[in-house]
């Protein structure tokens, strides 16, 4: 007789003492880290961490996208968007140019594939673009991550990201760009060097994959 293994659920918000315990050794790792209701709060609280006129640059996210945040810092006129101004640029000639604009921003804002309970964050990503910024090159860094992205352990995390984000992702990416998504780099976040660049805002709600 074979035992089935449960497949953990990725898509149910964290419950508050698991989001407490990621919160903690997340603060043991040297993030920041505050933990608020919803979008609504990771919307204005992101927006009081930014200084206007600061050059931010928005890793692709459906977090940033659902909450309205991805618009604030695009579209308000408040930040330079890093993002609006590589799309004026030439691919073609420019893009040593725009991958050091991409990297070296004041601040990076985006969210990850996944948090352990463990203090690490997991990101993702096809193209590797927000991924600099992330990992030390941007000044300042804010993720915006939902509940139900808080998993026990980086076994679970790397789970995470490949069985269950990238498959929406590139679900999304077919119908933006006409062609699916791929897990070709992923970065592992197991502390923050320098206390006060990096902030997580963990959500009691879920949001994004």
């Amino acid at each position: 007789m074979t035992t089935s293994i449960p497949t953990p659920s990725f898509t149910d918000p964290a419950p508050a003492e698991r989001l407490e315990r990621a919160g903690a050794a997340l603060r043991a790792h040297n993030f920041t880290v505050e933990i608020l209701d919803d979008t609504a709060a990771a919307r204005s609280r992101v927006n009081e961490l930014i200084p206007a006129g600061a050059s931010v640059f928005t890793g692709a996210s459906e977090t940033l996208r659902l909450s309205g945040i991805d618009a604030d810092i695009n579209d308000s006129g408040r930040y330079e968007s890093v993002r609006s101004r590589g799309t004026t640029m030439d691919r073609g000639t420019q893009m040593r140019e725009i991958w050091a604009m991409l990297s070296c921003p004041d601040v990076i804002v985006g969210s990850v594939a996944a948090v352990t309970e463990t203090g690490s964050l997991v990101a993702a990503s096809a193209s590797g673009s927000q991924l600099p910024g992330y990992a030390g090159a941007a000044a300042s860094v804010i993720w915006v991550v939902g509940a139900q992205k808080v998993v026990p352990d980086l076994s679970a995390a790397l789970h995470r990201a490949e069985h269950h984000c990238l498959p929406l992702e590139s679900e999304r990416a077919m119908g933006v760009y006409g062609q699916p998504s791929a897990l070709n780099r992923i970065l592992i976040l197991n502390a923050e060097p320098h206390p006060g660049r990096a902030t997580v805002l963990l959500l009691r709600e879920a949001v994004g994959f």
